[in-house]
């Protein structure tokens, strides 16, 4: 029997003694794992537009292995993607009921978040509205909306989500009904939309901060380096300065 899970997949399934379906054997949930931890670090070092075969190659399967479970890029990545949002929902939310101060429980969140890595694997929809051509001038009356532009870096038609982060300014448009309907992203944006009334309200958050500012933080990665330390080290650095730039003068 053919079942389809929730993302997409289509396996079948060997119905056990008790008639009910068999969960998936040991080495093919061993390979599901390696492949899910490879589509992480891939994705979260190259971008969304990184191809099948880095993540096959960096899991050490065949990369019919990997398309046996994920049958496009696209099932792939939105797997990741719910993943790393719901991770970070749950970062947000743990900040919001451990730290009473809003300016504490706000940089916890973005410490424990940009440590994770979580950020570089959000979906495009949470951290842009929608985008045109347009972009704002300063001081703008619709400032509040600014959202980060996102340009595809992969050709039309290869997976929305293979796209790379460009920091330009722009005015927002209607967000597609399907990016609407995203119930992990909504709640995301929502958890850490408290975080960032809270801070402000406080007086302690700079009033034209959004919660998209605080996810392209989040987002913001420093650059590769060979050595773990020096790299934990250039992170934490930029996130000082970042942190910085987002506190009230």
């Amino acid at each position: 029997m053919q079942i389809q899970d929730s993302y997409g997949q289509v396996r079948t399934a060997q119905p056990a003694p008790n008639g009910r379906s068999a969960p998936l054997r040991v080495d093919a949930q061993r390979n599901l794992e390696h492949v899910l931890r490879a589509a992480r670090e891939v994705f979260g070092e190259l971008g969304y537009g990184a191809p099948m075969e880095d993540v096959a190659r960096r899991a050490r399967v065949g990369v019919g292995t990997v398309y046996r479970r994920f049958p496009s890029k696209d099932v792939l990545v939105r797997r990741i993607a719910e993943e790393e949002t719901a991770r970070l929902t749950e970062q947000a939310r743990t900040a919001l009921g451990q730290e009473d101060e809003p300016w504490s429980a706000l940089s916890r969140f973005l410490r424990t978040s940009v440590a994770s890595g979580a950020g570089r694997l959000l979906p495009p929809q949470v951290l842009r509205v929608g985008v045109d051509d347009v972009l704002l001038p300063a001081g703008a009356p619709d400032a509040e909306a600014r959202v980060p532009h996102q340009r595809a870096s992969v050709p039309a038609g290869s997976g929305g989500y293979g796209e790379q982060l460009e920091q330009r300014v722009v005015a927002p448009r209607a967000v597609p009904a399907v990016e609407q309907e995203d119930a992990g992203a909504a709640e995301l944006l929502e958890v850490v939309g408290r975080l960032v009334e809270r801070a402000r309200e406080a007086g302690e958050l700079r009033t034209d901060v959004t919660v998209s500012d605080v996810l392209l933080v989040i987002a913001t990665a420093a650059p590769a380096l060979p050595d773990a330390a020096q790299q934990a080290a250039a992170s934490a650095r930029l996130l000082d300065i970042l942190l910085e730039g987002l506190r009230s003068r």
